[in-house]
């Protein structure tokens, strides 16, 4: 069998697991589809040197579609905020675009060290979650465009949505949970549309990439995950209703933890 079919059979699992943790624990897939990828793709010849970019780009443009999904969803509810998203959209765009070309930049390595940190702060947050102020009022235009840079930035940076950073931020800005979580619907498709085009030009002229690769997104990665992300999402969904999704968070965030510590010790 094709070594490309392998890693495409594989992906369509892993797909159905990042949907299914998706819809249950409200969790963004690259936490878990960029440690996947970084042990799946050099199996299909992607070179040391651009193996975390690869990860990266690829988990980011397998979140287009199902944050496109989630934000009709958010939208019918009335649950985003459209003023602030006009606001915000210019930084967001701008940081997207910029992650691509800055995580080029970066050495495969200390990129790798830069996502297990991130994976183990964000471990931290989902097993203490952050509380919000409600007393506290939204910044100046100014400062909420360069904290959409900066958000953008980073998701980009570590091939996700956004929406760990972004709702933290917005809570403590005194917006309310379910327009923060509907605002951060929107703008995951923004940050992963944008990071991906990013991605795709940084990656444009690689030439020791192997076939299947569009920049740095590798597409049959792309393509399994996405396809059973999308539909086992729901199933997550319906499951948090019965589930102990409490726990199963802090369960998950010490998964998380031994993640990072693995890719930090690697």
């Amino acid at each position: 069998m094709e070594t490309w079919l392998v890693v495409f059979s594989i992906c369509l699992a892993l797909g159905a697991v990042i949907g299914f943790m998706a819809g249950l624990l409200g969790i963004g897939g690259g936490l878990i589809a960029v440690p996947a990828l970084l042990h799946i793709l050099p199996g299909v010849g992607i070179p040391a040197e651009h193996l975390p970019h690869v990860a990266i780009a690829t988990s980011l443009a397998a979140i287009i579609l199902t944050s496109l999904s989630s934000a009709r969803a958010h939208h019918k509810r009335e649950n985003i905020p459209w003023e602030l998203f006009r606001s915000m959209m210019p930084g967001f765009v701008l940081g997207a675009i910029c992650s691509g070309f800055i995580s080029e930049l970066i050495e495969a390595s200390f990129l790798q060290q830069i996502f297990a940190i991130f994976v183990i702060l964000m471990a931290i947050q989902m097993a203490f979650p952050f509380r919000p102020n409600s007393n506290r009022s939204m910044p100046s235009t100014v400062s909420l465009f360069f904290a959409a840079v900066i958000i953008a930035i980073i998701a980009g940076m570590m091939g996700i949505g956004g929406g760990v950073l972004l709702i933290p931020f917005l809570t403590w800005c005194g917006l309310q949970m379910r327009y923060a979580i509907g605002f951060s619907s929107a703008t995951g498709l923004l940050i992963a549309l944008f990071g991906s085009i990013g991605y795709t030009l940084a990656g444009w002229n690689v030439d020791t990439l192997p076939e299947g690769t569009i920049g740095f997104i590798y597409l049959p990665a792309l393509v399994g995950i996405a396809t059973t992300s999308i539909l086992i999402a729901p199933l997550g969904a319906k499951a948090a209703t019965n589930w102990p999704t409490a726990k199963l968070k802090k369960i998950f965030a010490v998964f998380l933890a031994f993640v990072g510590l693995k890719l930090v010790l690697t």
